[in-house]
């Protein structure tokens, strides 16, 4: 790589909802990207590699292009009920693509400086008030399915940090965006009259804006100085009610139903009720000590910005 030649980035999950908005900074910003994908298509803006995680295959050209790897691959925890198919299907997505990856990052002939392998907040389990640190423990894995899939999310990147290159685990907390994920699906019901909290309504949630989280990814590749595992959320982490409140409030919208009671989601949902029933009030001290500004540090900024002009 020559000084002025623009530094790549190879995305596996690019498809997704952060993999998207990343590619999309990453390229304003001067970077070249390319994606890591089961079903390569030609575009103009990056180029596409085709794997199989299932079948340990990859091209080989690939890990060869890259300057950076940001791993965000894995079957969405929100897409369906949990049945024990869904559930193998979202283990043996994310532990078989860092399985291929750190495979052919132990080849020579790479120049990756560092790799960003995403987890989730979910490592901690259920967790009521108690402020989150990267130190916490992790929720036990025998009762809780997030848990156990976060802490086997990361011990899987483990291998790769042994290889002696730069590891970041950003432990990405809820992301707000319209365009996906969690915040669309609390806005629905309330944009027709029938917002209401989930469960006591006083479960934490630790919620990032999906800018700043791309914006993160980016310090996380671009300076030495992060290596090991970060929290991934805003500095203002706030009550399931709370959350609702602010919401309907940008929305204009009134709140007029009672707390959507545990048992109602647990009969529409099964164990995935533990999404938005699970309280995870996570600390981002850890990633403000190292420098990193939010654009959207409060819930009302964030939501202002993402719902402006409804």
């Amino acid at each position: 790589m020559t000084e002025n030649s623009p530094r790549k980035v190879l995305i596996t999950g690019g498809t997704g909802l952060v993999g998207t908005r990343l590619s999309e900074i990453l390229i304003d910003s001067g970077y070249e990207v390319a994606i890591l994908t089961r079903h390569p298509t030609k575009s103009s803006h990056y180029r596409s590699f085709r794997w199989d995680t299932q079948r340990g295959t990859i091209d080989e050209a690939a890990i060869p292009y890259a300057d950076y790897i940001v791993n965000l691959a894995g079957a969405s925890v929100s897409d369906g009920k949990w049945t024990d198919e869904r559930k193998r299907d979202i283990m043996t997505s994310r532990l078989g693509g860092l399985a291929l990856l750190h495979r052919e990052l132990s080849k020579p002939k790479h120049h990756v400086k560092a790799f960003i392998s995403a987890s989730a907040i979910g490592v901690y389990g259920d967790a009521a008030d108690t402020v989150l640190t990267e130190d916490s423990p992790p929720g036990l894995p025998t009762q809780d399915f997030l848990a156990d899939v976060a802490n086997q999310w990361e011990l899987a990147a483990e291998p790769v940090a042994a290889l002696g290159i730069r590891t970041v685990v950003p432990r990405i907390g809820i992301v707000l965006s319209t365009e996906g994920g969690a915040l669309p699906q609390m806005a629905r019901p309330m944009k027709l009259g029938a917002g209401a909290a989930l469960g006591s309504g006083k479960q934490y949630m630790s919620w990032i804006h999906l800018d700043d989280l791309c914006r993160l990814i980016m310090a996380m590749m671009d300076d030495d100085a992060w290596r090991g595992t970060y929290n991934a959320v805003a500095p203002a982490p706030v009550t399931n009610a709370r959350f609702t409140e602010v919401l309907a409030e940008v929305l204009h919208r009134p709140l007029i139903l009672p707390k959507v009671p545990a048992f109602g989601l647990k009969l529409a949902l099964g164990e995935m009720s533990d999404i938005v029933l699970a309280s995870q009030r996570v600390s981002a001290q850890k990633v403000l000590a190292q420098g990193f500004e939010y654009e959207f540090p409060e819930l009302r900024g964030a939501l202002e910005a993402l719902y402006a002009g409804e």
